[in-house]
């Protein structure tokens, strides 16, 4: 604890990153207060009493956690950074399938810029999309509450205008926001909104639970029970972020005149979990489908037993989720990680496996390899994304606190705080400060 006290004291020492830490917290801060700005024409009060009513679960809740609870407080800020993100996972799967964005992927610093431009417009898109989806269902909420959620004078299409307009820009703010904090502030600025906006959550949680505590509602063994089974996670969350399994390579000397190059022996790391959390995003999303189509279905015993059975946290749920989860998994590493350029590379520098040929039997081996890791990756995301919220309503009955303390969460959590740590670990260790850690370095997710 005293060393990472006095490593956090010498991050305000080092002019470059103290600037870098205060400019990250002023747009944090910045983004918090959109986050309260609601949507012209929202009666607070009736939107409050409508989300009472319908409650927030599923796919909404888990979004409303992303956001930091905008969008149930209907802010100009409600699509968070989610439009940005899904922009950016379809120009990566395009270029997977599209020869053109291949060729952008391989240009350096003009195809980057190229496709840093084609995100942008997506992001805007798929806002404009989202917003209108948000303010037809904001307008439904009427139904369900004693007051008009939206003012009677601007419901129907002047509303959705409005809203539209509202959204989209608040979109393009967010990501303008989280580009420059990856510029100009410390760590990953899209990763760290999602971090902030999760972790806004956790006081009122936490709040919540002392009050249960106090009136009796909980008991002290069932909380202890709840902090132990946490921690188990985050330590399991942190082993599945940083497991790898390490390639040994050796690259080959090369002598220019009087001056020997290269003979070095390195390895090559391959990621158990090189997707992330990218395929339980993914399964989520899919998993909400049949609750849509069910919806469509006329009323009676079938439809109420597929409602039971789809429901989140049952059993047959579960075991689908758990499925498409290793799917995606080894899915998106296929698609950003291509062991044929690996070898090709490796092969343009003079490095080899000891015991491979470089080329063709060096990428077979890369994939074999990463096809058998990437399965107990694949396993382990499954049980992370499903044991945490399983094991939370079990023992406290909410759902609330299985959001915020669930398997994604705690992913998105533990990568992105270990990221921004390692960041900072590399200006101290630059600087001739002492890192975090009393042996060894902190490793990024990359």
């Amino acid at each position: 604890m005293r060393r990472i006290l006095e490593a956090i004291s010498n991050v305000f020492k080092i002019p470059d990153l103290r600037k870098k830490v205060f400019f990250t917290i002023g747009m944090l801060i910045l983004y918090r207060l959109g986050g309260h700005i609601p949507l012209p024409g929202i009666n607070m009060t009736a939107l409050s009493q409508a989300f009472g009513a319908s409650g927030m679960g599923g796919l909404f809740g888990l979004y409303d956690m992303f956001v930091g609870g905008a969008f149930k407080r209907a802010t100009i800020f409600a699509t968070g950074i989610m439009p940005y993100i899904t922009a950016s996972i379809i120009i990566q799967l395009l270029g997977a399938v599209i020869p053109y964005f291949q060729k952008l992927q391989k240009e350096g610093e003009e195809g980057r810029r190229k496709i840093t431009q084609y995100t942008r417009y997506g992001t805007l898109f798929i806002a404009a999309a989202q917003s209108l989806g948000m303010s037809a269902y904001i307008q439904s909420l009427s139904s369900s509450s004693q007051l008009p959620v939206v003012n009677p004078a601007l419901a129907g299409w002047q509303f959705t205008l409005i809203a539209v307009i509202s959204l989209t820009t608040g979109a393009s703010l967010i990501m303008w926001m989280g580009e420059l904090m990856t510029e100009k502030g410390i760590g990953n600025g899209m990763s760290i909104l999602i971090l902030v906006g999760i972790l806004s959550r956790l006081p009122m949680i936490f709040y919540q639970e002392g009050i249960l505590l106090v009136e009796g509602g909980r008991s002290i063994a069932t909380e202890f029970i709840v902090v132990i089974g946490v921690l188990v996670f985050i330590a399991a969350a942190i082993l599945l972020s940083q497991g790898s399994r390490q390639i040994p390579v050796q690259y080959a000397r090369k002598v220019v005149g009087r001056k020997v190059y290269g003979g070095s022996a390195t390895h090559l790391p391959l990621r158990i979990n090189a997707a992330g959390v990218i395929p339980i995003i993914f399964a989520s999303s899919v998993m909400f489908i049949p609750t849509v189509i069910i919806g469509f279905l006329p009323e009676g015993g079938a439809k109420n037993a597929l409602n039971m059975a789809f429901t989140g946290g049952s059993f047959l749920y579960n075991i689908f989720y758990g499925i498409i989860i290793v799917f995606f998994a080894y899915f998106y590493t296929a698609v950003i990680f291509n062991p044929v350029d690996v070898a090709d590379n490796m092969k343009k520098y003079g490095g080899f496996i000891p015991g491979r040929r470089p080329g063709k039997q060096t990428s077979e081996y890369i994939d074999k390899v990463l096809t058998r890791i990437t399965l107990p990756g694949a396993i382990g995301l499954a049980l992370i994304a499903i044991l945490p919220v399983w094991f939370l309503r079990g023992t406290t009955g909410g759902t609330g606190i299985a959001y915020a303390l669930g398997g994604t969460t705690l992913l998105i959590v533990v990568g992105v705080v270990i990221d921004t740590l390692q960041q900072v670990e590399s200006h101290l260790l630059m600087r001739h400060y002492e890192g975090f850690m009393k042996k060894g370095r902190i490793r990024g997710r990359r």
